[in-house]
């Protein structure tokens, strides 16, 4: 199994949901910081999410590029793409949907208000998402991507029998401008108070989202077509967008780029430039060797992230959360917590990788190709 898997892609998986991960740790230590390294961190979890979305349309575009190139362009093509796409997603995010009704009913004698639009995905649609199982906000944006976009193609493939390459493309971009049309009315109608603020209403909603993983479709299309000049310049890529990286932060650490007084930023530029910063770790890493010393364990960590993002923070961090005050808990409990944090996170992920995500995968495997 681990042979056929991409060793870079996998470690991209990996530093992902590590930067998720360690993000929602500090919250073990402070709830609300101004404190440097603690922003810093905190960021670095929101770059995950976005790597997220980067890694996962490229791998989904590259599936339906494919498919185009081998002439699978008909509905029930598209309809079994729907099926292994909902096999792999859907049963964990159900799975814990259910956990975090349970845990919140437990705690609260009650039940959210909006628990109908969890199961339909519309709970961050076009508003901000109530703070009840609130990692489910990226899970959205990803279910709509699998729709809109490639409903959209197969009909123009549907209608016009053409260049299906060319269709792959230009639809892409359609959906890309439509998104950033949305963009533009959020920018002339919504006023931002705070970062939060803009994260609620801007950062975690769909109809603003969608082109984040579009931006991947777009990087396999354009990997493909050149793929002589990414090999060799491979490196250069991933430096350029190192470099972009700490272009953009450091260009808000020194100007003090705030989204209350910069939000033309915030709104067009700053999650797009993050997108290509980490596009362009993606020449380099679908050329990665394997590591005989890293392979285990970037193997062991990419193939239960889905399960680690979904269980860290809402089952387990919350929970803890419920049972203790943090905010009068000494250091060396705050130690203990972050320790039990870690290990029920990977200890959990593992139990249900192994007996729920896997055995599911498996039979999708063998009964949807």
């Amino acid at each position: 199994m681990q042979k056929e898997r991409n060793f870079g892609l996998d470690l991209l998986r990996a530093i992902a949901i590590t930067l998720v991960v360690v993000s929602h740790l500090t919250y073990v230590f402070v709830q609300e910081s101004d404190h440097p390294i603690i922003l810093m961190i905190r960021t670095l979890g929101a770059v995950g999410v976005d790597l997220f979305f980067v890694l996962s349309g490229f791998l989904i575009g590259g599936i339906l590029l494919k498919g185009i190139e081998n002439d699978r362009t008909r509905f029930p093509d598209l309809i079994t793409f729907w099926k292994r796409r909902w096999w792999r997603t859907l049963p964990n995010y159900f799975l814990m949907l259910l956990v975090n009704i349970a845990i919140y009913h437990l705690f609260t004698k009650e039940l959210p208000i909006d628990i109908g639009s969890f199961f339909v995905f519309t709970q961050n649609f076009a508003h901000p998402q109530s703070e009840f199982f609130t990692e489910s906000w990226s899970l959205s944006i990803e279910e709509y991507a699998y729709l809109v976009l490639p409903l959209l193609m197969f009909c123009v493939l549907a209608v016009f029998r053409t260049n299906g390459k060319l269709v792959f493309l230009y639809t892409t971009l359609s959906v890309v401008f439509v998104a950033f049309l949305l963009k533009y009315q959020f920018y002339l109608n919504t006023e931002i108070l705070t970062y939060k603020n803009w994260s609620g209403m801007f950062r975690k909603v769909v109809i603003y989202r969608l082109d984040s993983i579009y931006f991947g479709f777009l990087l396999v299309y354009v990997m493909r077509q050149k793929m002589d000049f990414f090999k060799r310049h491979k490196f250069k890529a991933l430096v350029l967008g190192g470099l972009t990286f700490l272009a953009v932060h450091l260009s808000i650490f020194m100007l003090n780029l705030q989204p209350e007084l910069h939000p033309g930023f915030f709104v067009f530029l700053y999650l797009p430039l993050i997108s290509l910063s980490c596009a362009l770790a993606f020449p380099f890493a679908v050329h990665m060797k394997r590591s005989a010393g890293f392979n285990p364990l970037v193997y062991f960590v990419s193939t239960r992230s889905y399960a680690i993002y979904l269980v860290n923070f809402s089952a387990i961090l919350l929970c803890i959360h419920y049972l203790i005050d943090l905010e009068t808990a000494a250091l060396a409990l705050k130690l203990v917590l972050s320790v039990v944090y870690l290990g029920m996170t990977i200890g959990i992920s593992n139990l249900i990788y192994n007996y729920f995500e896997k055995p599911i995968l498996d039979y999708r495997d063998r009964n949807i190709r």
